[in-house]
């Protein structure tokens, strides 16, 4: 969107009664095609131009949004969100970033963005030949589909703090998700990645031949009886773990004092040598960018340092209600106030494999799917449903399903052992995590 478009907004908005404005415009193009059974059988297309506007009364606030950008749309929503900041509720802590927060250009390029633009015809061969080779594969009797999509999209953002921003990325991914079945029962499998540039996702042959292996590999699956073991969590789904982290050192989170971390600052809450970092400003990475929803300067920040808990992630409101300073991770939507998040999360890698950390470990559960967490934020009391594949002597020996792992993870934080299998796959990223002892309920 023009940032022109963006000044005269902000402009309007002061002129309006407004003592701060935010405008941001988003465009986004997007072409998504799935195939089933070797037949096309959706096709999606996209075309967005959005803009959003937050202003402040005093310490009043309030957000609108709208897809209609012409002259008389954007002046009935300037003076909406103005009647509506006059009628909000006073929030002490509501304002915009602190100007000499901002980032100020040059801004870095991350190279986001990819000017490819695939045909529906090329994604949809792609999708076919991904689909084909998860059929192709051993055991596999039927299939959930292809799919491939691209994207384009662009993110400007103009204050009357004096910033003005543009990030532009681009997107493509790539998915199959088969199904095997043998005289006991069918399973799923599934294989995906999305990458920023086209050249940087693996082949739809390779995407298909997992997905497909993936599924016979769950063939036969066990309910296991309910005991105490080790469990390996999977590369592909470890991150997940880290959700927990982050809500529970969220500046929001720490302000209302809903947090099973909240005393835990400068403390060791992983054992030494661990260390999680959050980095804005790789190249190429899904969750990159030069700046954050507020327009803040950001920067890589190791989060846990040798397994000390450095920093809580905070935006400009959650900073100030803490007597802190933002520290660039704010994160919104066209409407509503800023939240807080990560940007590309990674757990950096210890140094034995996946293989090493099973035989380490003896006997016990490699968790390959997740669904269904649990978590008391104020306790860190936390569960899972989970299924994978039971190991013995370090060597996997069947496949099991119907099970949930829990543990308190201030407990658990503390007895993770990474694994070296770090793979860059989306926007938080881990190695297999090996944790000595977690209560496992089966039948």
């Amino acid at each position: 969107m023009d940032e022109n478009l963006l000044q005269d907004v902000v402009a309007a908005a002061l002129k309006a009664g407004a003592d701060a404005a935010e405008a941001v415009g988003a465009e986004r193009r997007a072409l998504s095609i799935g195939v089933r059974l070797g037949e096309l059988e959706e096709v999606e297309r996209e075309e967005s131009r959005d803009l959003g506007l937050r202003v402040f009364v005093g310490r009043r606030q309030a957000s609108v949004s709208g897809s209609d950008i012409s002259s008389e749309a954007r002046a009935k929503l300037i003076e909406r969100a103005v009647a509506m900041a006059r009628l909000a509720p006073e929030d002490p802590y509501a304002s915009l970033a602190d100007p000499e927060r901002l980032a100020r250009g040059p801004l870095a390029d991350l190279d986001l963005y990819d000017p490819s633009e695939p045909s529906a015809e090329a994604l949809e061969a792609r999708a076919r030949t991904a689909e084909a080779a998860a059929r192709a594969a051993p055991k596999v009797t039927n299939s959930d589909g292809g799919s491939a999509s691209w994207s384009a999209a662009q993110w400007t953002m103009v204050t009357s703090g004096g910033f003005t921003g543009v990030h532009r990325a681009s997107g493509f991914s790539l998915g199959a998700s088969a199904i095997a079945g043998d005289e006991n029962g069918m399973e799923n499998g599934y294989d995906g990645r999305s990458t920023r540039w086209e050249a940087d996702l693996p082949s739809a042959e390779s995407i298909g031949a997992e997905a497909g292996r993936r599924a016979a590999s769950r063939l036969g699956a066990r309910k296991i009886a309910s005991t105490t073991a080790p469990v390996i969590f999977e590369n592909r789904l470890a991150a997940s773990l880290m959700g927990p982290l982050i809500g529970a050192i969220s500046g929001p989170s720490i302000a209302r004092g809903a947090s099973f971390l909240k005393d835990k600052l400068g403390q060791q809450v992983f054992a030494k040598g661990i260390n999680i970092v959050d980095d804005p400003h790789r190249l190429r990475g899904l969750g990159s960018s030069p700046f954050d929803d507020e327009g803040v300067a950001n920067q890589r920040t190791a989060i846990i340092d040798d397994g000390v808990l450095t920093t809580w992630l905070l935006n400009t409101a959650a900073a100030r209600q803490l007597g802190l300073e933002t520290t660039g991770h704010a994160s919104r939507g066209l409407a509503g106030p800023p939240g807080v998040s990560p940007s590309n999360l990674t757990f950096e890698p210890g140094e034995q494999d996946q293989a090493a950390l099973m035989r380490d470990a003896g006997a016990g559960l490699l968790v390959t799917s997740m669904f269904g967490p649990s978590l008391n934020g104020n306790t860190g009391d936390w569960s899972v449903g989970c299924s994978g594949f039971w190991f013995e002597a370090g060597e996997i020996a069947y496949p099991v399903t119907e099970i949930t792992v829990a543990g308190n993870l201030i407990e658990v934080f503390g007895r993770i052992v990474p694994g070296a299998d770090l793979e860059i796959r989306g926007a938080s990223n881990s190695p297999s995590l090996l944790i000595d002892s977690l209560a496992i309920a089966g039948r």
